[in-house]
């Protein structure tokens, strides 16, 4: 069962127009149980309309500050986010599950390297908790960020990025990207792979840079990839977060029934399922309580391992090909194959 914390929004403020900052209030009795890593996420959870709406938001401040604060874009026709703009206020208090995510950054005194990230539109929120944690607690080690947005009023944490730069002209530096305002001091475009090229070849060529964390929407995520291994770029030192997945044409899903064995807390549950519907459904339907939130394959809060069976997944750009063959799999996105299979959450 995934545990749930009641906490106080202390502080809300609008970063742009269309995105704001929560900060919340932490008990001291909770502070080890959402103790996180820079780039990991919280879940919020709240009833809209009669209905459970869970969100991921990546926590935005360093661990160090002891402050948990997340920001939140408004989507159009999104109930969460519109939600918590139009109706969350300071004093209220909301369900959150503790920190999760894999895409980390984890500094410390004597890191000497030097880190590269590339972030579009609200996919800087991880960006900005390693920012932070790696200026403050690794005095040795240097980040380079490259920020796209359609122009400066739009663009989340500015005045935070700007102090950054003027507290720390060594260590920290900026390229930022606008696709619809030409500003000086910024570059005109979009974070493609022309433009990243053209970067690495004449402002980088000499540049030994140790990690690359990139955060943003799938197209650009799927070129950076390609384009940095390119400057020393790897399967091991490349890291990705999707903030928005492109949706893909429907699997050719097996027809018929399997019968789902499922390990959740350390119990066993075992019922029939339908092929052409994601594992991730059916175990929601019977009333179990999986570790979930996206619901999308952006996020990894629902991995489980299959350890019977066996089972496809309609998209993936979480798991790596070596966790995949170990039997991982995203439950939202997986349907199973083979007439039985199971699945274990315990074990991941």
């Amino acid at each position: 069962m995934q545990p749930e914390y009641s906490l106080k929004v202390t502080h809300k403020a609008q970063l742009t127009k269309n995105a704001l900052v929560l900060q919340f209030e932490m008990p001291e009795e909770l502070a080890r149980q959402f103790q996180f890593i820079p780039g990991q996420y919280i879940t919020l959870v709240q009833e809209i309309n009669s209905q459970e709406i869970r969100r991921s938001y990546s926590l935005c401040s360093a661990p160090r500050a002891q402050e948990w604060a997340v920001a939140i874009k408004r989507v159009d026709q999104g109930v969460f986010s519109n939600w918590a703009h139009d109706k969350l206020s300071v004093g209220d208090t909301i369900k959150v599950l503790p920190p999760e995510g894999r895409f980390i950054l984890q500094p410390d005194a004597a890191d000497q390297s030097h880190y590269m990230a590339f972030a579009a539109g609200s996919g800087i929120t991880p960006i900005m908790s390693m920012i932070r944690s790696v200026l403050t607690q690794a005095p040795h080690a240097k980040f380079t960020l490259v920020y796209g947005n359609q122009n400066k009023a739009e663009t989340m944490f500015a005045e935070d990025l700007a102090d950054l730069k003027n507290t720390y002209p060594d260590r920290f530096s900026l390229v930022s990207f606008y696709s619809r305002e030409t500003l000086e001091g910024a570059r005109f475009g979009r974070i493609e792979a022309s433009t990243v090229r053209h970067l690495m070849k004449q402002e980088y060529a000499d540049t030994k840079f140790d990690q690359f964390f990139l955060c943003g929407p799938e197209a650009m995520i799927v070129v950076l990839k390609e384009v940095l291994q390119e400057f020393g770029g790897t399967s091991t030192n490349i890291h990705y977060e999707l903030f928005f997945s492109v949706a893909q044409e429907p699997t050719e899903s097996a027809q018929g029934q399997s019968t789902l064995r499922v390990v959740l807390d350390g119990v066993t549950d075992t019922f029939v399922i339908n092929k052409d519907a994601p594992i991730l459904d059916a175990v929601l339907a019977k009333d179990l309580d999986p570790p979930y939130s996206c619901q999308g394959g952006v996020c990894s809060s629902c991995i489980a391992r299959v350890t019977e069976g066996k089972a496809t997944m309609i998209k993936n750009q979480i798991l790596t090909d070596s966790e995949v063959a170990e039997g991982l799999i995203l439950t939202c996105q997986a349907l199973a194959e083979s007439d039985v299979i199971s699945i274990d959450y315990d074990n991941v």
